[in-house]
């Protein structure tokens, strides 16, 4: 199985970092978020991953090019031009760098990416939010619901994709991209997506959440995989500092993986 994550928008709000870095790459504790992000699905065995990139994102590129040799013990032997590695503490992971565009929509980004993820059903998630959210028990929600998608469904107020349920429902039957009741359910991302999911991409008119995901709603095939656990999105200077200070405490929720 594949993850797919979203990284090449502006992020504006994070102003602060994102002049110099993509906000994906924006680090805490050392360590860009976008890797925080690939660490969770690496502790469930998911170690494929496919990353949109856009702005900035020759520095994505240069993190994983040089990431091998940052990560090991390595003897070089200029004379022969060779070297050895001693120690290899690097992740089994394959990653897929796309260049989607700067300016590409959601959408447009995930059109891109159809051919590398082939006819299998894929993980899906934005570059800039840490969880602790189980993915085993998401993929197997996913698909005992027979969902053509399925999001992870958090409480956190304001600005965020929004839906109502009941204690008792997960099909969700309206979405909106902009709530003001600050009570409901919003998309915490970490979603599931069968490929029938690009049969909704066409349009680029509204992005993901207002129109193939609200599309999909409407048809009773969206669901949400309710997660009462921690979720933190890092869209501002004080969320980075949230993350970072609880990293640095020792006390960060969303790491579960123990190497």
């Amino acid at each position: 199985m594949k993850t797919v994550i979203l990284a090449g928008g502006y992020g504006t709000r994070l102003s602060e970092e994102t002049t110099i870095r993509p906000k994906p790459m924006v680090e805490i504790g050392g360590k860009p978020i976008l890797w925080h992000i690939m660490k969770l699905y690496s502790h469930y065995g998911i170690n494929d991953f496919i990353i949109c990139c856009g702005f900035k994102g020759e520095i994505i590129k240069e993190y994983f090019t040089n990431y091998h040799l940052k990560n090991v013990d390595v003897t070089f032997d200029l004379a022969k031009n060779s070297f050895k590695v001693h120690r290899n503490g690097v992740e089994k992971w394959k990653v897929t760098l796309v260049d989607t565009g700067i300016n590409s929509t959601k959408n447009s980004r995930i059109r891109q990416i159809k051919d590398y993820v082939g006819r299998e059903t894929f993980c899906l998630t934005y570059g800039d939010g840490v969880s602790d959210v189980n993915i085993s028990n998401l993929l197997t929600f996913h698909k005992d619901t027979n969902a053509t998608a399925t999001l992870t469904a958090v409480k956190s107020p304001g600005r965020f994709g929004a839906f109502k349920l009941k204690a008792d429902e997960t099909k969700i039957k309206t979405f909106k991209e902009k709530p003001t009741d600050n009570s409901v359910w919003i998309n915490g991302g970490f979603m599931v997506l069968d490929p029938q999911i690009f049969n909704y991409l066409a349009s680029d008119e509204k992005d993901f959440e207002e129109g193939p995901l609200n599309v999909l709603a409407n048809l009773g095939k969206l669901h949400a995989f309710k997660h009462t656990g921690y979720w933190q999105n890092m869209d501002t200077l004080r969320d980075k500092m949230v993350l970072e200070e609880l990293w640095k405490e020792g006390n960060a929720p969303w790491k579960i993986w123990t190497k």
